[in-house]
């Protein structure tokens, strides 16, 4: 299709406004001549780092250039100016600060919805998924996440609901609409023995062709041809750090690096491409809970996902990679000390994450086993006192600890603090924030990314760079 052609008579200029089509206003200043020598998006990838603060980012690449003497993919892509890079506005409909569906939504629907809900506006209004309109295009499509595959993030690019909790009727929407490869967690949204209605969509999704794998092997057994509906947990999938240190889990479950490269490899070769969205959905239930374990080695697997579709792009030549995040979370940082170094260093000898530890300590532990516990998993010699402290949340001295994925209440928030000195790491917040976040673009597509961004613009520039226009 040529590009000016589409422009000039494409509905999305048509839509008539700068607020439903952002990058109207600014079409007039495009080269179309440097445009025009570039191919289009044949292939889109959506690779998305949930909860991701800038700290995170710097952490990360600090770790590896620590342990490994290298940058992350991301950062070395920054350093070999091979991307677009922009900063992008993050805010939804009713806040300034937005949650992980109207995040989505913004690049799914196009449009700026209220928190929780997913691609439907404040009057009702429903704004088709993004992965519908390539889907009706003619593209293969489809997600992959670290958190439920009916989570947030994924469902923003997918479906419209009024409420990203309905989780087991987004399981449905699923099947009705037909997507090619949909993979994470969430066992307890398809299984009959879990589902409050107990429908098995396991069968239903069967019925209508898919292949299930439940396992690392099995997805490895999936064919082309033929839709994928991979579930590998009974709710989010076990983070980075705890599955490397358990055979078990790195035996049964695959990486997002792995399911990553799986997709791809499902719907490359479509013969009008394929969109694909790929979410490291438990940095951000690592930043709700202050647990730094949690959030860096999920990060860093990320990057290894990063590095998946770069190599693939390079080669493809016709592929559009867009890095970023939803929003900000809890804004975590290295702390400035004269032990700062060697305190960020011990991360490399965590083996668990906050989360696993915390977990085995019981109300009925001895002070001397919590200390045994912290120094397994983080290999770091707390003190009684400190020990003392975790377990009096426990034994019922102090209240409870919320948090929005803290349903046993342990004391996440209090560990992070006694964690500070040992490894140089502070919070902000165990929630959301405004901050403006990054946003890298590689390949055909990229050209259009200018350097300050809402996060409905994304929208629209992927429907331009893939030459599909906007009239569904």
């Amino acid at each position: 299709m040529d590009r000016r052609k589409f422009f000039r008579n494409g509905s999305m200029a048509a839509i008539g406004t700068a607020v439903l089509n952002p990058f109207k206003a600014a079409a007039g200043t495009l080269d179309f001549d440097i445009i025009n020598k570039n191919k289009k998006a044949k292939n889109i990838i959506f690779l998305v780092s949930d909860g991701m603060s800038s700290g995170t980012l710097n952490m990360a690449d600090l770790y590896l250039n620590r342990k490994m003497g290298r940058s992350s993919n991301w950062m070395q892509l920054y350093k070999d100016q091979r991307v677009s890079r922009a900063l992008m506005d993050t805010a939804s409909a009713s806040s300034i600060v937005t949650d992980s569906a109207a995040g989505s939504s913004s690049w799914g629907g196009g449009f700026r919805v209220n928190n929780g809900s997913l691609n439907v506006g404040a009057n009702g209004e429903e704004y088709l998924p993004i992965l519908q309109k390539f889907k009706q295009s003619g593209k293969k499509v489809g997600c992959v996440t670290t958190v439920p595959i009916t989570h947030a993030t994924p469902a923003g690019f997918c479906i419209n609901s009024n409420s990203r909790n309905s989780q087991a009727e987004i399981a449905e929407d699923y099947l009705r609409i037909g997507f090619d490869i949909m993979m994470g967690g969430g066992n307890k949204y398809f299984s009959a023995e879990t589902r409050k209605d107990k429908k098995d969509l396991y069968a239903a999704y069967k019925a209508k062709g898919w292949q299930i794998a439940r396992t690392t092997q099995e997805m490895a057994q999936t064919t082309e041809g033929k839709p994928v509906l991979g579930v590998f947990s009974e709710d989010a999938m076990p983070y980075s750090i705890d599955r490397k240190s358990s055979k078990e889990l790195s035996d049964s479950t695959p990486t997002l690096a792995e399911m990553t490269q799986k997709a791809i490899n499902h719907m490359k070769d479509g013969k009008n491409g394929f969109a694909l969205q790929v979410e490291a959905g438990k940095v951000d239930w690592g930043a709700h809970s202050n647990d730094i374990g949690a959030l860096l080695y999920d990060q860093v697997a990320f990057d290894d996902a990063i590095k998946v579709a770069i190599d693939f792009a390079e080669k493809d030549g016709e592929t559009l990679v867009i890095i970023t995040t939803d929003h900000g979370n809890a804004n975590p940082g290295v702390i400035y000390g004269k032990e700062a170094n060697n305190n960020f260093d011990s991360l490399q000898n965590y083996t668990q994450t906050n989360e696993w530890i915390l977990n085995e300590i019981k109300p009925t532990s001895s002070i001397a086993q919590v200390r045994e516990i912290v120094e397994y998993g983080n290999a770091t010699t707390i003190t009684e006192e400190e020990a003392k402290t975790i377990l009096g949340y426990y034994t019922g001295t102090f209240g409870k600890q919320d948090g929005l994925y803290n349903y046993k209440n342990i004391p996440f928030e209090a560990y992070a603090q006694i964690q500070k000195k040992y490894n140089s790491v502070g919070w902000i917040s165990m929630q959301h924030s405004a901050d403006f976040v990054e946003l890298a673009m590689f390949g055909p597509g990229s050209e259009l990314l200018k350097p300050f961004v809402k996060n409905t613009d994304l929208h629209y520039l992927m429907l331009q760079a893939a030459e599909v226009e906007n009239k569904f």
